[in-house]
């Protein structure tokens, strides 16, 4: 059997090779874990939250988890984009994530803390995925990468003003 030579859809329209978009889809499906990991923890965070500082946090975790959720959307529509399959089990991001559950219910600067630990992390993860994602001139990722980055640093230092 003769393999064509006529590149795929991916390759004409994206100007990526097969590798580059599987590694790209491979970072990106990390970033979609973390995402995600994230999402529940600041939901969990919102319903639980308690304390005098209550209303402010409420309504800071509210935003953050809608943020995030349009986030989890955005990234797995890149990965499909890139031609490859996106995580969607909860065993596959558990897998895949580096930010742990928070354990049982603390106290508001608790949250707090555990919050800013785990945006550090996703952070940290986001800078790695940039230096991996640059070499291979994919510049729609780099946007994406770029753009969760600004939002997770100032989503930090406004959960870090709460704990100073």
């Amino acid at each position: 059997m003769m393999l064509s030579s006529t590149p795929s859809y991916h390759e004409n329209f994206l100007g990526l090779s097969s590798i580059e978009r599987i590694q790209n889809a491979d970072i990106l499906s990390n970033i979609l874990a973390d995402t995600y990991f994230l999402f529940l923890k600041t939901q969990d965070c919102h319903w639980n939250v308690r304390g005098a500082l209550f209303r402010e946090l409420h309504l800071l975790f509210e935003e953050q988890y809608k943020e995030l959720f349009e986030a989890i959307d955005e990234i797995a529509e890149r990965i499909r984009a890139l031609g490859e399959a996106t995580p969607g089990t909860f065993r596959e991001f558990s897998e895949r994530t580096e930010i742990k559950e928070r354990k049982g219910h603390s106290s508001a600067q608790d949250m707090l803390r555990d919050m800013s630990v785990s945006t550090q992390i996703l952070i940290s993860r986001l800078r790695d995925c940039l230096r991996k994602v640059d070499v291979t001139d994919d510049m729609v990722t780099h946007d994406l990468l770029i753009r969760r980055l600004a939002v997770h640093e100032k989503n930090l230092w406004i959960l870090q003003s709460f704990v100073e």
